[in-house]
Order: structure tokens, then C-alpha cells, then sequence
């Protein structure tokens, strides 16, 4: 299993990438300094670090820095609120790997971890999805019906990939709120339902089917077997 490292010492903003990257399946630890960072690091390195550069006593230059001298090549992401050229060129030229300027979409943050990975672990494509009339590419954030291509948007798709790769289970409002949403965002129940009841027409539930349930007014669960299909 992949192993991401997040170092970030902002609670909020750590939980969130922790419980994002654990959805995608990665294994996550999270620790909240630079020294404990590269202990961490040694005990069991991971295959990608999402690094903060704003911490409390050793920042994430530093950090980069010790790991380079060390010849660790793990890959790093680096998470900044500076939006200045010459932190940007830095970090990369200590050999970071891509970077990303807070507050940022974590839409796009799970896009950069899995370029940084298809590029520096280089892997199988992930098998294809089936749910009754439905086909499922989730690298290529593709739906369809039949033959038929779903226009969705990024946030209906995460919905989507949300509640069929976890079939059978509910989700509140709350949870997919966490998941599929960024933390500087403030969207409410009623945006959940919104986009939820746009992803119903466009998976043609107003033709009679039913796949996503609503359950007991609290939360949302895709009711169709899913099924892999190797590539």
C-alpha cells in the first residue's frame, strides 16, 4: 500500500488531508513539526511527503533540506501560504517535487499526489468499475451510461467516486461535506442535497431507477452492486 507522510501543523487542515488521503486508500501518517517529520521518515519512509513549509520550529526547508543530505529522494508536495517566486524556486530547486499555494482545492491537491505517483511509481492502470448500466474510470474522472459519456462536474464526480467505491454504505451529509469539499469552503446541508439531486438527473434517475438512496434523511448510499473489471 502507498504511504504518504503529511506534515502539517494546522489541526483542521491535517485532519482533512488525512481523512482525504485515507478515502483515496493511501496509508497516512501525520505528524505536525520538522523534526518529528524526519524521524518519521527514517522509522518508515513513505512514498510521498505532503509538506508544510510554515512549522513551528524546523520548516519545511529545512526538512527537505536534511532529507537531500541524506540522499532520500522520496518525493515531496509542498504546502505554502507564501505565495512569493523565490519560496516557490526554492523549494524546488532543494528538490521538491510540486507545490501547492494554501488555501487550495483539495480537488486539485488529490490530483497533484497522483501525477507526483504516476511519475515516480510507475503502476498498472487501476481496474474499471461496473454498477448496472454505469462503466466507472476513476483515474480518468470518467462516467458513462451505456456508451453514453456523463457530463458531470469535478465535484459531482467526487461525489460519485465517493459513494461507489464504498456501495451499500451511507454517508451524512457531514462526511461527504469533509471529503469532497476543501477546508476554506463553507458550504452547508442543503449544498450537499443540491448536488446530489444534479447527479441524479444526470445518472437518469428521473427515468424510474433509483441509485442513490436517500437514508433516513440523514445521509446518501449508492444501492447498486459494484464490480471490477480488470483493464
Amino acid at each position: 500500500m502507498t504511504h504518504i507522510l503529511v506534515v502539517e501543523d494546522e489541526p483542521s487542515l491535517c485532519q482533512l488531508l488525512v481523512n482525504n488521503l485515507g478515502f483515496e486508500g493511501y496509508s497516512v501518517e501525520a505528524v505536525g513539526d520538522g523534526l518529528p517529520a524526519l524521524a518519521a521518515q527514517a522509522a518508515h519512509p513513505a512514498d510521498l511527503i505532503v509538506l508544510d513549509l510554515m512549522l513551528p520550529q524546523l520548516d519545511g526547508f529545512a526538512v527537505l533540506r536534511a532529507l537531500r543530505e541524506r540522499r532520500d529522494e522520496v518525493p515531496v508536495l509542498l504546502l505554502t501560504a507564501r505565495g512569493e517566486e523565490a519560496d516557490r524556486v526554492q523549494g524546488l530547486s532543494l528538490g521538491a517535487d510540486d507545490y501547492l499555494v494554501k488555501p487550495f482545492s483539495v480537488l486539485e491537491l488529490m490530483a497533484r499526489v497522483k501525477a507526483i505517483l504516476r511519475r515516480t511509481r510507475p503502476v498498472d492502470r487501476p481496474p474499471l468499475l461496473r454498477s448496472g448500466p454505469f462503466r466507472f474510470d476513476l483515474p480518468r474522472l470518467e462516467a458513462r451510461r451505456e456508451e453514453r459519456a456523463l457530463d458531470l462536474t469535478p465535484r459531482e464526480f467526487r461525489l460519485l467516486e465517493i459513494l461507489i467505491t464504498h456501495a451499500g454504505r451511507t454517508h451524512s451529509r457531514k462526511e461527504l461535506l469533509q471529503l469532497a469539499w476543501e477546508a476554506d469552503a463553507r458550504p452547508t446541508a442543503r449544498t450537499v442535497d443540491v448536488h446530489i439531486a444534479n447527479l441524479r438527473r444526470k445518472l437518469g434517475e428521473d427515468q424510474g431507477a433509483s441509485w442513490i438512496a436517500t437514508v433516513g434523511g440523514e445521509g446518501y448510499r449508492w444501492v447498486a452492486p459494484v464490480e471490477i473489471q480488470p483493464v
